[in-house]
């Protein structure tokens, strides 16, 4: 999977990113056990990316729950 752009990211409704959320947390939960286990080679530096992507997704998600709830 390509690392996420925010720009592009923005342009997702909220069920796509929660979707898209749901599928980065199921990757890097299936990384960091085969970084446990010792079987994860060259894919070590995906770690990082995805949890970065994670963190780009709900950053924006509670953006927009932030817009909501002021006014």
């Amino acid at each position: 999977m390509a690392r996420n752009k925010t720009k592009s990211l923005r342009q997702f409704n909220d069920d796509d990113l929660k979707d898209k959320l749901t599928d980065l947390k199921v990757d890097l939960s299936k990384l960091r056990s085969e970084a446990l286990k010792g079987t994860l080679k060259k894919d070590a530096g995906v770690i990082r990316w995805k949890r970065r992507d994670i963190a780009r997704i709900l950053t924006i998600m509670n953006e927009r729950a932030g817009g909501k709830n002021t006014e």
